[in-house]
């Protein structure tokens, strides 16, 4: 059984490069996989290992300036998420494109998923999914809102057309795992919104806590790594990878004429030329190849 961790800190790195080798050697010594991202704000990323491993990493990077008292999440697969590991130099560890946004200074309201169903069931509160729009086509709260971004650096654009909506409103936000609503309720408190809330550990800790018959959480949640969707108990779920977009895809996907293996789906087989497919079917052809020697390819993550 494989233990997954995810995690992010904000913090000042002021020589974050000089991190990277370090990080990343560590982890290779004690059988790490997955991704770590650095940038001056902090650190960021899903690592997998075995239980001596997790640990051993864990207390590494609280050893890191100011991470003393990073928390992280928890989950487990009887397979290994992640073919490799990682450790890359980013501008920021979630991109917003804000220069200014700095969630140490503040943030909205902290809840729990107890008093986040509470919340979100109220009639002056508005409930925001900062997630990308594939994320949230899989699964999300019962009455979110969609802003249907493809990115979240344009979550900050998406909301100065639309605040007038939520005039008079309490702002509920959510995420994954709760880094993305670091910045963006810091953000909504910087435009002057007053009453900001998010959900603490994001979805992820609302899936493991919650009991489901409880639950106002609909579908799946998609994650970073080759699980592409867990559920309540963080149980993974049914869908899987397109690798020729990298969105996630429904069993029942796999029946639609556009969907070739490793190729393209319904989702982007207009988005690719013919020269595209040829790649990614040698690119296929290259991983079924190595499947067969019991070996995993680079390109599967």
């Amino acid at each position: 059984m494989f233990t997954i961790a995810a995690l992010y800190h904000f913090t000042r790195f002021p020589d974050f490069a000089a991190l990277q080798q370090p990080l990343l050697e560590f982890g290779r010594a004690h059988g790490i996989r997955g991704s770590l991202l650095l940038a001056s704000e902090g650190i960021n990323g899903t690592i997998s290992g075995d239980r001596a491993g997790i640990d051993a990493m864990l207390t590494h990077i609280r050893a890191l300036p100011g991470c003393a008292d990073l928390e992280h999440k928890e989950s487990w697969s009887e397979d290994q998420p992640f073919g490799r590991f990682k450790v890359r130099l980013k501008r920021e560890i979630v991109t917003m494109g804000q220069p200014d946004i700095d969630p140490r200074a503040r943030v909205g309201h902290y809840l729990n998923p107890e008093e986040w169903n509470a919340l979100i069931s109220a009639p002056d509160v508005a409930v925001i999914d900062t997630r990308n729009d594939y994320e949230v086509g899989i699964g999300t709260f019962e009455g979110a809102i969609d802003p249907e971004t493809k990115s979240f650096r344009e979550f900050p654009a998406w909301w100065e057309a639309n605040k007038d909506r939520f005039h008079n409103k309490r702002i509920a936000m959510f995420c994954t795992g709760g880094i993305r609503c670091e910045k963006s309720t810091n953000y909504l408190l910087g435009q002057g919104v007053e009453d900001v809330y998010h959900l603490k550990g994001g979805i992820l800790k609302y899936l493991e806590e919650m009991p489901p018959e409880e639950s106002l959480w609909n579908g799946e949640c998609y994650v970073f790594d080759n699980r592409v969707s867990v559920g309540h108990g963080l149980v993974p779920g049914p869908y899987f990878t397109c690798h020729g977009c990298r969105r996630p895809l429904a069993p029942e996907d796999k029946t639609r004429p556009e969907y070739e293996e490793g190729v393209s789906c319904h989702q982007c087989h207009a988005e690719h030329t013919d020269a595209d497919r040829a790649r990614f079917r040698e690119r296929q052809k290259q991983i079924a190849l190595a499947k067969a020697r019991g070996e995993r390819h680079l390109a599967e993550g």
